[in-house]
C-alpha cells in the first residue's frame, strides 16, 4: 500500500432529535462525493481533541454550540488518495437550532429509514450500528423444562424485545437445535431478530442471525453469513 497516502482524522456527530430522528446534512457542489448525505462534522486539526474537533466543526457547519457526547465507534476507510479515520460521537445536546450555514441542505431521518439515502463508504457502517436495537435480551440455558422456557420466549415476543440472543451453552446439541426451531416457528412473522450463540453453520441453515464468541471473532476474515442475517460479538477488551 503506498506510503504517500495522507491520513486524515474526521469526527461526526449522530445529533437526534425529540422525536428520535437523526440529522443528516448533504455535501455540497464543492466537495468530493458532492451530493450524497453524511453525519455533520469534519477533520480533527493538531492540537484538537476528538471533542473540540467536533463542537468547533457544528458550529461552524450549524451554528449550534454542542455538547459532545459518548463515543460510539470507529470506521477506518482506505480512498484512493487517503486514508481516512472516521470516529463517531454522540451529541448529549445542542443549544440552538441548526441550520446549513455553508449552504448545505439538512433532513431529519427515523434510523430505519437511513439506508434510503446515498451516503459515502465509511458512513454505512455507522448506518447499520445506528438501526440496531440498544438492548436485546438473551436467554437462559434451558434446562430440563422447555416448555417453561418456550412460554418465557413467548412472553418477550410479545414486550419490547426487538433482539434475542439465543444462548444454552449446556444443552445438548440436538435437543438444542429442536428448541430452536420451536422458537422460530413461534417467532412467525413478528420483526425480532434471532441471533444463535455461535453456531454458524446452524444459523445459516435457519436463516437467522449468530452472536459469535471471541475466539470466533478473532478467526474469521471474512462475514460468516449473508448480509440480510445479522453477525454480532461481545468484547470485554479493546485486542
Amino acid at each position: 500500500m503506498p506510503d504517500s497516502l495522507r491520513s486524515i482524522h474526521v469526527v461526526a456527530g449522530v445529533i437526534t432529535d425529540a422525536r428520535g430522528r437523526i440529522l443528516l446534512t448533504r455535501r455540497t457542489e464543492t466537495r468530493d462525493m458532492p451530493g450524497l448525505w453524511e453525519f455533520p462534522g469534519g477533520k480533527r486539526e493538531p492540537g484538537e481533541s476528538s471533542e473540540q474537533a467536533l463542537a468547533r466543526e457544528l458550529h461552524e457547519e450549524l451554528g449550534i454550540e454542542a455538547d459532545v457526547g459518548e463515543w460510539l465507534m470507529e470506521v477506518p476507510q482506505l480512498y484512493p488518495d487517503k486514508r481516512l479515520r472516521l470516529e463517531v460521537r454522540r451529541i448529549a445536546g445542542w443549544k440552538g437550532q441548526p441550520r446549513g450555514r455553508e449552504g448545505q441542505a439538512m433532513t431529519w431521518v427515523a434510523p430505519d429509514k437511513l439506508g434510503r439515502y446515498s451516503m459515502p463508504p465509511a458512513d454505512l457502517p455507522v448506518v447499520g450500528m445506528l438501526r440496531q436495537p440498544e438492548r436485546y435480551l438473551v436467554t437462559p440455558e434451558p434446562g430440563d423444562d422447555h416448555q417453561d422456557w418456550l412460554e418465557r420466549f413467548e412472553r418477550a415476543l410479545q414486550g419490547d424485545a426487538r433482539r434475542i440472543h439465543l444462548r444454552a451453552p449446556a444443552h445438548d446439541r440436538a435437543g438444542w437445535q429442536l428448541l430452536v426451531r420451536d422458537a422460530l416457528r413461534r417467532r412467525g412473522r413478528r420483526p425480532v431478530q434471532l441471533l444463535l450463540d455461535r453456531d454458524i453453520a446452524f444459523a445459516g441453515e435457519l436463516g437467522i442471525g449468530v452472536h459469535l464468541d471471541a475466539g470466533q471473532l478473532q478467526a474469521i476474515e471474512a462475514r460468516p453469513l449473508p448480509a440480510a442475517q445479522p453477525v454480532a460479538a461481545s468484547c470485554r477488551t479493546l485486542e
